[in-house]
């Protein structure tokens, strides 16, 4: 199985000043399960090379088992210092395609006309998408195959407002 694992480009937090990406563990702990299962696993970005890891999620409280492995796996640090341009690339030619979370997402692949298009035509496909925390915002503007939001009508989960004042 080829699994296309779509991670962000985005690294500013609003106007905050503060800094994002992706989120570590929402990377590093679906790789491995997907890894470890056999499958062939291609990290993109909208710009390619390497997107901005979300410095929170480096810190020592938020280290796992996965995190250290990821960090300590040199094929695992030039795969995602070396993703492949979202453009670049096509769902036919992926089984499945993931987005791990951060609070990146919400500002370029949520808006991400390529990323869009990706997601509708693995959906026309009947391929898995799978999205976790910030990420199901990328599906906020894709469209099914009857030209209606993908997630109408349907239950979606995801990191609340609720747990985002929780967290500060």
């Amino acid at each position: 199985m080829k699994i296309l694992v779509v991670l962000t480009s985005h690294d500013q937090l609003g106007d905050t000043g503060e800094k994002t990406g992706f989120w570590l563990e929402e990377l590093a702990a679906p790789y491995y399960a997907f890894l470890d299962a056999g499958a062939q696993l291609t990290l993109a970005s909208p710009k390619g090379g390497l997107p901005p890891l979300d410095p929170k999620s480096n810190e020592p409280d938020f280290q796992t088992d996965a995190t250290r492995r990821f960090e300590a796996d040199t094929a695992a640090m030039k795969a995602l210092a070396n993703t492949r341009t979202l453009s670049d690339l096509s769902s036919a030619e992926f089984d499945a395609v993931f987005y791990p979370g951060g609070h990146g997402p919400l500002w370029d692949l949520a808006e991400d006309v390529t990323s869009i298009a990706l997601i509708e035509h693995a959906n026309a496909s009947g391929k898995p998408i799978a999205t976790v925390c910030h990420a199901p915002a990328v599906l906020l503007h894709v469209k099914g195959s009857d030209g209606k939001p993908l997630i109408a009508g349907k239950a979606v989960t995801g990191f609340s407002n609720s747990e985002e004042d929780a967290a500060g």
